[in-house]
Parts: structure tokens; sequence; C-alpha cells
């Protein structure tokens, strides 16, 4: 199975990449098996940040997150898919996280 990068797909393959996910997401939800549901639902936060436009994310900006949590992210830099930086009111170690997780 000849499988291309998701970055060299282009936003209608990375939606059928992302629906393809999803469908093996619920299978895995529906056989109980939890872990091949989690590898799924990162590779759709990852497939999801290739949508993402890098420039409407700003160096220096605190974004909310959209990872079910309440905390907040200061980006410092970007490099591909991942914004790196620090979670407000945590650990001071740097951090890098998919776009997709960025309440734009």
């Amino acid at each position: 199975m000849n499988h291309k990068r998701l970055s060299d797909m282009n936003r209608q393959e990375i939606f059928h990449e992302i629906q393809t996910c999803k469908e093996k997401m619920r299978k895995a939800e529906m056989n109980g098996i939890m872990n091949e549901y989690d590898v799924y639902q990162n590779k759709v936060v990852i497939a999801e940040s290739y949508l993402v436009d890098p420039e409407d994310v700003e160096l220096g900006k605190i974004y909310a997150l959209l990872d079910g949590s309440d905390d907040y992210f200061k980006v410092e830099r970007l490099k591909g898919v991942f914004a790196w930086g620090y979670r407000l009111n945590s650990t001071s170690f740097e951090e890098g996280l998919p776009l997709s997780l960025l309440k734009l």
C-alpha cells in the first residue's frame, strides 16, 4: 500500500484522510481498542494541522487550547505544523503542539 505523506497531499486528500481515520476511530471504539483509538485520534489532529494556515498564528500571542483542557499556550515559534512555546501556569519547559489545537 503506497501512502502519501500528509505534506504531499492537497486539501481534498487531507479531508479524505481525516474521514478515514475518524471511521477507524469509531471501529476501534466499538471494539474497545482504546490504544488504537488514540493513535487514530492523534493522526486526525496532525492531519487537521495541515489545514491551518501558519500565517494565521501570531508569534508571542496567547491562545486557548482545543484539547479539552482549560490551558492557554503562548506561541514562541513555528516549525512545520507545530507551534512551539509554553503553557501558562504550567511547568517551564518548551512544548510543541499541533496547530489544530490552537483556538485561532
